[in-house]
């Protein structure tokens, strides 16, 4: 193996090379790791805790990264990022999460996907072992999505979208309103991720009522480089759920990415996804200390 050298993560300058390393080792099924816009909307998010990422760590092969560790939500969740031909890495970065790596409660936990074998026999070699698991559905752009937007709702053009009503529409369908109360009307973090450099607007999608209101918000980090249309995050609030408004709104984002040369898109792992055409693909595995 070549030289290789290691060093903590810098956020205001190692981010964009970040980003060119995950498109550069993206696969459909995640097998070296998380896409780029995986990471990019956690950074920012005001849901994720940025002020331990001076705790990642990648490593490089001269000016080229070669892998990365790092955490999402919550800090004690790990992931590992890897360039196929650098395997032997994995122990490496393996035993730096154990050692510096965030605890919640003394607690480390793993995420690691299939095909990132080299990781989970470095994670099994010093006593993890695999806890739970769930399959992530993505749909194939080469069978078509088209479902209709019920009556009575219309899609809101890119060019009038209001911030407000996003963040609105997003602390509603992510259930605050029931668990933390009325929309403070703060909008600025919805300001923020529009700050983030892959963030398309342009390509999300809001679905509004005939009274003004935003129901349904889908975001879109649409990544070219890799034919992926990243869909994230996707919300209705809770009256407006079960009349076809989520799938009305991925049908649009079919309909305006397929033609930008989009071949997929990301969903989730709920059971709506397979619902309407989604199929599993990508295997989230979670490994934990034995004995723990």
């Amino acid at each position: 193996m070549a030289q290789i050298t290691s060093r903590n993560f810098r956020i205001l300058c190692d981010f964009m090379k970040i980003h060119k390393f995950m498109i550069e080792i993206y696969e459909k099924d995640w097998r070296n790791g998380v896409p780029a816009p995986f990471l990019e909307y956690a950074l920012s998010s005001d849901w994720m805790d940025k002020t331990r990422t001076h705790r990642w760590k990648l490593w490089e092969d001269t000016d080229r990264i070669a892998g990365l560790v790092f955490y999402e939500n919550p800090v004690s969740d790990v992931y590992f990022s890897l360039r196929p031909g650098y395997e032997e890495l994995a122990e490496e970065m393996v035993a730096y999460a154990v050692s510096s790596m965030p605890r919640v409660d003394g607690n480390l936990r793993f995420v690691i996907f299939d095909g990132q074998d080299a990781v989970k026999a470095a994670a099994a070699k010093i006593g993890f072992q695999q806890s739970s698991d769930y399959v992530e559905k993505v749909f194939d752009f080469g069978q078509p999505l088209s479902y209709p937007l019920p009556d009575g709702f219309h899609f809101v053009e890119s060019e009038n979208l209001s911030v407000e009503k996003i963040a609105e529409c997003c602390w509603k369908g992510f259930d605050h309103e029931k668990e933390e109360g009325a929309w403070n009307k703060d909008a600025e973090h919805g300001y923020h991720m529009l700050m983030s450099p892959h963030m398309c607007p342009e390509d999300s999608v809001v679905i509004e009522n005939a009274k003004g209101e935003y129901v349904c918000y889908a975001g879109m980090w649409w990544t070219p480089e890799n034919h992926l249309a990243y869909m994230e995050p996707l919300c209705t609030i809770p009256k407006y759920r079960k009349k076809g408004l989520a799938a009305a709104a991925l049908s649009e984002h079919y309909r305006r990415l397929k033609p930008l040369g989009a071949t997929h898109m990301t969903g989730g792992g709920d059971i709506f996804y397979e619902k309407i055409g989604f199929k599993p693909l990508v295997h989230w595995t979670f490994w934990e200390e034995k004995n723990k």
